[in-house]
């Protein structure tokens, strides 16, 4: 079992969770899910997103499946516009390699986090445990409390 800072962080919280293996080259939440045998709106990438005027980005949390609408998640934040940063931008601007971007690992981090509401019909959703190979299901509420995300329907 993988041990990182992000699944000590879940344990010294007592937060349950499960870790899950999966190859180290960068794939995509459906891959994940189809190694995994669930369904692939149970996986939620985080999508690194960028403000205007170089506030702190946003972690757009979207099912697998699914696409991040900028529009909704502007209005969300009550920003005017924002827009996905590049697959560079987004590991600079995290310090995580793409495919390990984790809002776990970034707890504290002046991130605002925001998941598709597609998450509270979910029990448990998948997320990156902050580095490639490595996925971790807990409590969607436990992630939305850890991270002080909003929820919003902001997938498409």
């Amino acid at each position: 079992m993988i041990k990182n800072n992000v699944t000590r962080m879940l344990e010294s919280r007592g937060i349950p969770y499960q870790t899950f293996e999966l190859p180290i080259e960068k794939i995509g939440a459906i891959e994940a899910a189809q190694i995994l045998g669930i369904d692939p709106e149970l996986v939620f990438k985080t999508i690194v997103v960028e403000r205007k005027g170089g506030a702190k980005p946003i972690l757009a949390l979207v099912p697998g499946p699914r696409e991040v609408n900028l529009k909704a998640l502007a209005r969300s934040l009550n920003e005017k516009k924002v827009y996905l940063a590049t697959q560079k931008g987004a590991e600079q601007l995290t310090g995580l390699k793409v495919g390990g971007i984790s809002p776990l690992a970034l707890i504290n981090r002046g991130f605002d986090v925001v998941v598709d509401r597609a998450a509270e019909a979910h029990e448990q959703i998948y997320v990156s445990g902050g580095q490639r190979g490595l996925n971790v299901r807990l409590p969607t509420k436990d992630l939305i409390d850890l991270t002080h995300a909003r929820t919003a329907a902001i997938s498409i």
